[in-house]
C-alpha cells in the first residue's frame, strides 16, 4: 500500500488519515514515518522492549507498541498550545532497541550506548518502555550530551529512589537514587511529581530529601492547581538541560489502569497534561514514558493517555525549536 503523508516545511510528517484511514497501515507512532524513511530527525521516538527489572506485575515490555497503536488518532494540529509539531521538527520512529531480557546489566548498557547512538547527529531522544530501569541509562546518555549533570522532572506516584529490591541495585524502584550517587543529576534541580500512598518507612523521605529532591504529591497538585505547581518546577529548574521522566502510573488507576504498581488517589490526565504544557520554552533535552502495561489495559484507557503525554512532549520539543529558529533570525544568524 503507498504512503499518502502529509508534508510541510520539508518536513515528512504522518500518514494523511483524509486517504488512508487511521486504522490501515504500519503502526508507527502517529503512523510517522520511520528513521530510515528520512534523511535526518530531529527527534527520535524510540522502544525498549524490557520490563525485567519490575517488582510486582509484569508487562510493560509490550508498552511502546501498545502506545504506537493508540496514537493512531493523533491528529497533526495540537490546539492546546497554537502548534503543528511535525511542521518545526523531523520526528521519526527509530523502532525498538534490542534488549536482553536476562541481564539486567547488560541491559543498561545496551540502552545507554544505544541512546548515545542515536544522538550522536544532534537529535533528541522521547523513548517509551518499558520499565523505569531504563531512565538510568536515558540519563546517563543525556547528561553525557548535555556535557553536565542534568535537572529532571520526575512523574510518578513513587519516588523510585530506594536503595535495594532484593540485593539487587538496578530495578524499576532505584533508578533515581543510582543517578544522584552516579553525579549526573544536578540536584539543586531534582524534583518529583505527583506522588503518593504508602511507603516502607519515613526514611525513605528522609533519604528522598537527602538527595535533593523536592516533592509535589498529587495532593499538592489538587490543592494548588496546575498553575501554581508549574510556576515553583520552573523557578526550580530554571534554564538547565532538563529530562522529563513520566512513569504512567503517575495518573490515577482511573486515568491509566494498565501499569504494574497502581496506587489510588493520583493525577488525572488533565492535570498531567496541562502540567507539560506549562513547561514551554524549558531547555528539553530528553523524556521517557514508561510502565504502561496493556494486559492490565481495559478499553486502550492507557495506551491513549500515554499516546497523548507523548504528543505533548514532541510538541514541547517542537516549540522549542521553533523558538530557537525565530530567535535565529531575529538576530540575523
Amino acid at each position: 500500500m503507498k504512503e499518502i503523508r502529509i508534508e510541510a516545511n520539508g518536513k515528512l510528517g504522518p500518514i494523511n488519515a483524509a486517504e488512508i484511514p487511521r486504522y490501515a497501515g504500519a503502526a508507527t507512532y502517529a503512523r510517522l514515518p520511520r528513521l530510515d524513511q528520512v534523511q535526518q530527525a530531529d527527534l527520535k521516538i524510540v522502544g525498549v522492549p524490557f520490563d525485567s527489572g519490575v517488582s510486582y506485575r509484569p508487562g510493560a515490555r509490550f508498552g511502546a507498541n501498545h502506545i504506537r497503536e493508540s496514537s493512531r488518532l493523533i491528529r497533526p494540529y495540537n490546539p492546546a498550545v497554537d502548534l503543528s509539531p511535525f511542521e518545526h521538527i523531523q520526528v521519526a520512529d527509530a523502532g525498538d532497541m534490542a534488549v536482553n531480557p536476562f541481564n539486567i546489566n547488560e541491559a543498561i548498557e545496551t540502552v545507554q550506548q544505544n541512546a548515545l547512538d542515536l544522538t550522536a547527529d544532534g537529535s533528541k531522544l522521547l523513548t517509551l518502555g518499558g520499565d523505569h530501569t531504563i531512565a538510568l541509562p536515558l540519563l546517563r546518555a543525556a547528561s553525557e550530551r548535555a556535557g553536565e549533570p542534568v535537572a529532571l522532572l520526575h512523574f510518578d506516584a513513587h519516588l523510585d529512589t530506594w536503595d535495594t529490591y532484593f540485593g539487587a541495585e538496578y530495578t524499576h524502584g532505584t533508578p533515581f537514587r543510582r543517578a544522584v550517587e552516579e553525579g549526573i543529576l544536578d540536584t539543586e534541580a531534582i524534583s518529583h511529581v505527583g506522588t503518593r500512598g504508602p511507603l516502607y518507612g519515613k526514611k525513605d523521605l528522609e533519604d528522598d530529601r537527602r538527595f535533593g529532591f523536592g516533592i509535589v504529591t498529587s495532593s499538592d497538585v489538587y490543592y494548588q492547581g496546575v498553575t501554581e505547581v508549574v510556576d515553583k518546577l520552573r523557578q526550580r529548574i530554571g534554564n538547565r538541560p532538563l529530562y522529563v521522566s513520566i512513569d504512567i502510573d503517575v495518573l490515577d488507576p482511573a486515568h491509566a489502569p494498565g501499569t504494574g504498581t497502581p496506587e489510588a488517589g493520583g493525577i488525572t490526565s488533565r492535570e498531567l497534561l496541562e502540567i507539560l504544557r506549562g513547561l514551554r520554552g524549558m531547555n528539553l533535552v530528553g523524556a521517557d514514558i514508561v510502565e504502561v502495561a496493556p494486559a492490565y489495559d481495559h478499553a486502550e484507557i492507557t495506551g491513549v493517555a500515554g499516546s497523548h503525554v507523548a504528543y505533548d512532549l514532541i510538541s514541547l520539543f517542537a516549540d522549542q525549536a521553533r523558538l530557537a529558529n525565530e530567535t535565529a533570525a531575529g538576530s540575523g544568524a
